[in-house]
């Protein structure tokens, strides 16, 4: 009888310490998600568009910019924009189901059209991607995209590694195009891949308002090929320190060069690229937390029409 008290103890403190070591990314189930109905101008064509967010289940009627909603950290590409007057909404990032264990969240690669009636006839590429942070509303032109996005959220802890679930589906004969709306689609050499990955960051502000970064620590990963269904509990660690030192290094894992730097809100309220200037300490304190998931990896309005990344289940281990 002791002996099993004694087992049953230890199998308790063992379950503890497990449950200790895990912390799951608030909403990162994505079975909650927001419905926003948002009709499109007249000159479009007026119909009402269903566009996600991820977050306490509910819906949203009419063209209202969004912000992020229940405590939810995650912000999407799915966009509200207003430019001259116009509404458009797009929608690349979707709930859909994981092999029966419930919701998940699926990011696709498509041509967004943005017919007005009797004038012009174009189509914008739109990478479906979800990160921490915050996106923007109403988006009003199509320069600049990553000002547009507020990257990343306040964090202090050194996790060891990023668990999750995915999925990748390369269309065959896969091409890469470039199409921002403006001027004809553009046939490009290379592949494009779609990605997770995941920054520590610590960040400073210098007396003028420019935001600066150090690397603390480093998860980056590409899938340029289908997978063969679900990957599920997949882990990856983080390298912290310099990541160009550790064997487990690739060249798309380096510092973010100064010319597609993401922003952020500096203390005086303006949005401002955080310049990400070298690698920090291997035992540095982080002070934010960058993750994303995204079906492109290339620079925005270019990649592979019909690629898909599923993911689900986001857990930091320590």
């Amino acid at each position: 009888m002791k002996r099993n008290i004694s087992l049953f103890i230890i199998l308790a403190i063992s379950l503890s310490c497990f449950a200790q070591s895990v912390e799951k990314v608030r909403y990162g189930d994505f079975e909650n998600w927001i419905t926003r109905h948002i009709p499109e101008s007249k000159l479009l064509g007026g119909k009402t568009k269903t566009v996600y967010e991820i977050g306490p289940t509910q819906t949203i009627e009419g063209a209202v910019a969004y912000s992020n909603k229940g405590g939810s950290p995650w912000a999407t590409s799915n966009v509200y924009a207003r430019v001259m007057g116009i509404n458009k909404a797009s929608n690349a990032v979707v709930p859909d189901t994981h092999d029966g264990k419930g919701r998940c969240c699926r990011m696709s690669t498509i041509l967004e059209p943005c017919k007005v009636l009797g004038m012009m006839n174009m189509e914008v590429l739109v990478s479906g991607s979800i990160f921490l942070g915050r996106m923007l509303e109403p988006v009003t032109s199509t320069k600049s995209p990553y000002s547009k996005m507020e990257m990343g959220v306040p964090f202090t802890k050194r996790p060891k590694s990023l668990q999750y679930d995915y999925r990748v589906v390369v269309p065959a004969n896969a091409q890469k195009i470039r199409s921002s709306g403006f001027g004809k689609k553009k046939t490009l050499n290379g592949k494009d891949y779609a990605e997770v990955f995941m920054f520590l960051q610590r960040r400073w502000e210098d007396a003028d308002g420019n935001l600066y970064a150090n690397r603390v620590g480093t998860i980056r990963e590409r899938f340029g090929a289908s997978s063969a269904g679900w990957v599920n509990g997949h882990v990856a660690d983080v390298i912290y320190g310099d990541a160009t030192k550790s064997p487990k290094y690739k060249s798309y894992m380096g510092l973010i060069p100064e010319d597609r730097s993401y922003y952020a809100r500096n203390s005086k309220g303006k949005m401002v690229p955080v310049k990400e200037v070298g690698w920090d300490a291997p035992d540095a304190t982080p002070t934010h937390l960058i993750l994303m998931a995204s079906s492109g990896c290339g620079v925005a309005y270019e990649g592979v029409v019909g690629m898909n990344l599923w993911v689900d289940n986001f857990y930091l281990r320590y």
